[in-house]
């Protein structure tokens, strides 16, 4: 598969931006997690704020550093304040923090062993986030669906989740876990399918970061109701299908600029 990057800069530039990303990336990590110490004590949505414009900066020093750009897609598609699900692609660390400013107040599921981290696990903690077992199989399972309802029932919430569970690199079968089914079934809220391309700039298991255009699209909402297994298979093949345009969308972008 052809990468859709900038293959003429060179690799000593393309070391460069990336180490300077990244030590701008943890600055700045490391900055709003001590903010974010000293709004323990007010109401949880202060947090929320925080964590918001983190994503935001976050985005932008992509563009800065590695003289990308990115571009959120279907931003119409969301309703203001309403309980859902968006279900996304997971190929970088971009779409973790990209997706955070782009709804109201966002709700993320993660692995307990990160609450014991300094700072940060106390901000998920009062960020009303949601721990879990991974060990425990169906009883966590059970208790992830269990403690996002609860969620959604105290405020009005918008889960972001990764089906596959881990990031996948380009190219790689998709590994959808059925766990999102669960969910879509018990909340009984709109699922929105996310399909992406960052894994081409942001390659997973790699220092490199490349510059080009990430793109992360938001795509019409699957309604409540649907058998578990047509949901699962209606989103799995959305995600796949539409993050695959997306990458085709890029290849064509930097053949077009090649060319020219």
């Amino acid at each position: 598969m052809r990468l859709a990057f900038n293959l003429s800069e060179p690799f000593q530039m393309q070391l460069f931006r990336s180490v300077l990303f990244i030590i701008a990336f943890y600055f700045v990590t490391t900055l709003t997690l001590i903010v974010t110490l000293f709004t323990m004590p007010l109401p949880r949505r202060f947090i929320i704020v925080i964590a918001k414009h983190w994503g935001t900066i976050c985005s932008h020093l992509y563009t800065i550093i590695m003289g990308g750009s990115f571009e959120i897609r279907g931003r119409e598609h969301l309703r203001s304040h309403e309980n859902c699900i968006l279900a996304a692609k997971h190929m970088s660390a971009f779409e973790t923090f990209a997706l955070l400013p782009v709804v109201d107040d966002p709700l993320f599921i993660f692995k307990r062993e990160l609450l014991h981290i300094p700072l940060f696990g106390w901000g998920l903690a009062k960020a009303g986030m949601i721990p879990v077992d991974r060990n425990s199989g169906l009883a966590a399972l059970k208790s992830m669906q269990k403690k996002t309802k609860e969620k959604m029932t105290q405020d009005t919430r918008q889960l972001i989740i990764f089906p596959e569970g881990t990031r996948r690199p380009v190219g790689a079968p998709p590994d959808y876990k059925s766990g999102v089914s669960l969910l879509y079934k018990g909340l009984n809220v709109r699922c929105y399918p996310v399909a992406l391309n960052t894994g081409l700039f942001w390659p997973k298991d790699s220092p490199i970061r490349r510059s080009g255009k990430i793109i992360i699209e938001i795509l019409p909402p699957i309604e409540p109701g649907l058998p578990m297994d047509k949901f699962f298979e209606q989103l799995s093949n959305t995600i796949e299908s539409q993050s695959n345009r997306l990458i085709s969308e890029a290849q064509r972008a930097v053949g077009s600029q090649e060319a020219s």
